[in-house]
């Protein structure tokens, strides 16, 4: 397994990952085990790489396998989901910090390939992508939808995050958790 930044010509295989496993167009089997819910186009993936250096990929024998998003909260504001968590930014504290746009970054999606999930890669993606931001940012956030229990367990119980609280947006109910960004993911390499 390799992990690495992605270039622009990873985007076509992460392009294709992200359409097996995106809420709109997963399988209804492979749906409790979690999916992802913002969508991307291939020019967002080439700012988030180029503007960002946010996109960390795995690959198994050359083929993408994962990936992790993490951007700044510039980035993230051309989705309404994002505009409201940035609004709501200064009503939190988390790590004895009000969270800021200058403090904070959002975090996710992240998807797993089916095969590779409960394997080494979850930490070891998230990893990377934390390795990426921390330099920038103090503390990295992310929400997870509350019918996502895979991605809450990973995220809450494997890797560590934190639970800051929940909120409802379009009719949807969500966790917000935090990380702090200077702790080594349990588990990665």
């Amino acid at each position: 397994m390799f992990y690495r930044n992605a270039t622009i010509e990873d985007i076509p295989a992460i392009s294709e990952l992200q359409k097996k496993y995106h809420v709109t167009t997963i399988s209804e089997e492979d749906k409790p085990d979690g999916f992802v819910t913002t969508l991307f186009t291939e020019e967002q993936f080439k700012d988030l790489i180029e503007k960002e250096n946010g996109l960390a990929i795995a690959c198994d024998a050359g083929k993408v396998v994962a990936y992790a998003m993490a951007a700044s909260w510039q980035y993230w504001a051309q989705w309404p989901l994002f505009q409201y968590m940035i609004e709501d930014l200064p009503n939190i504290k988390y790590l004895d910090q009000i969270l800021s746009t200058d403090n904070s970054y959002q975090y996710g999606p992240i998807c797993i390939d089916k095969d590779y999930r409960g394997s080494e890669v979850l930490p070891n993606v998230f990893e990377l992508s934390r390795i990426q931001m921390n330099k920038r940012y103090p503390i990295l956030i992310t929400f997870i939808n509350h019918t996502n229990h895979r991605s809450y367990n990973a995220h809450v119980n494997k890797l560590g995050l934190d639970v800051i609280k929940s909120f409802e947006f379009n009719n949807n109910q969500y966790y917000e958790l935090g990380y702090d960004t200077s702790k080594k993911t349990k588990g990665s390499i």
